[in-house]
């Protein structure tokens, strides 16, 4: 089988390592190398450096439209797109036999869009799972070939979640090569009641105490990589890295949202959300300064249990 790889990010690289053992990859589509780190050096996509170590023929357009004819010339049985993060277009989606198949990173069709993961967690899902589906001109609207489900572990945030959909979703796309070279093509039109996962903004990661814990917990979770969680106190922006759910056995208090219940050393701070609901605040990180155990950062606010979490 004759294939072309799209892809650009890390977790990419995994799909194309196997797509490249099973077929004979023709080209790799990464979107263009960007400036990074302190120096602003220009690096090339994970993907990029992947495919040159396998000797694999990589194009970097600006707007793939540019390279449609390009694509077509090759003959492509099919094409996989991992996270290219570009929208691909008729003139592409028709550049091989088959078409291109994608893998998102949801139980489609829901969280259509950039972020499936994320608001997956952000929205307290139970379980989640891996689709590969035959790209149409919609927001991640085509027909399926495959899928597999998981359970989403209570404390599971965005970057291990994403790690373990990742082996799943090779795992899926290792079964469906042997399909499809079979001649096996499964086009199967989604069902069900579709939801979004848009770009996330810095203030969708604002937590409001007055929300009840399970809600916060998965906002902590789901935006752990970027933007990261984050409080306006009176000292400033503050990021909460980690948060665990309390427990039947911790106190229960009845002040208001924000209510300091409890401070414990090594641990963190037991913190009072809307309708009487508790979330240990583990591990925070003040603006501009390192991540520390979030009792440390209650002892350097002179809270104490009963008080309130200074708020702007």
């Amino acid at each position: 089988m004759k294939t072309i790889f799209f892809g650009t990010p890390e977790t990419a690289v995994p799909f194309l390592r196997l797509l490249a053992s099973k077929t004979q990859v023709l080209s790799v589509v990464s979107q263009p190398d960007k400036p990074a780190g302190r120096g602003l050096e220009v690096t090339p996509t994970p993907v990029k450096a992947a495919a040159l170590g396998l000797g694999l023929k990589v194009l970097q357009p600006a707007k793939p439209s540019e390279i449609a004819a390009e694509l077509k010339v090759l003959g492509a049985d099919f094409g996989v797109v991992v996270a290219y993060g570009r929208i691909l277009k008729t003139d592409v989606l028709s550049s091989t036999k088959m078409g291109l198949l994608n893998a998102h990173f949801s139980l489609l069709p829901k969280y259509r869009g950039a972020a499936p993961v994320q608001w997956s967690l952000v929205r307290g899902e139970k379980k989640t799972g891996v689709s590969l589906f035959w790209l149409d001109e919609g927001m991640d609207t085509g027909p399926i070939q495959a899928t597999v489900e998981t359970e989403i572990g209570g404390d599971e945030d965005a970057p291990a979640l994403l790690a373990r959909l990742t082996k799943l979703g090779v795992e899926l796309l290792d079964s469906s090569l042997t399909d499809l070279t079979a001649g096996k093509v499964i086009r199967i039109p989604q069902e069900g009641v579709p939801s979004a996962a848009p770009l996330i903004k810095r203030e969708d990661a604002r937590l409001d105490m007055a929300r009840p814990a399970d809600e916060l917990h998965g906002l902590v979770r789901g935006f752990r990589s970027w933007p990261r969680a984050w409080l306006e106190l009176a000292s400033g922006k503050v990021l909460v890295l980690k948060t665990e759910a309390a427990s039947p056995s911790d106190i229960i208090g009845n002040g208001p949202p924000g209510t300091v219940l409890a401070i414990e050393r090594g641990r963190g701070i037991l913190v009072q959300c809307s309708s009487r609901s508790r979330l240990w605040f583990l591990e925070v990180q003040p603006e501009g300064k390192k991540p520390l155990n979030a009792a440390e950062f209650a002892n350097g606010l002179r809270l104490a249990a009963g008080g309130l979490l200074p708020l702007s």
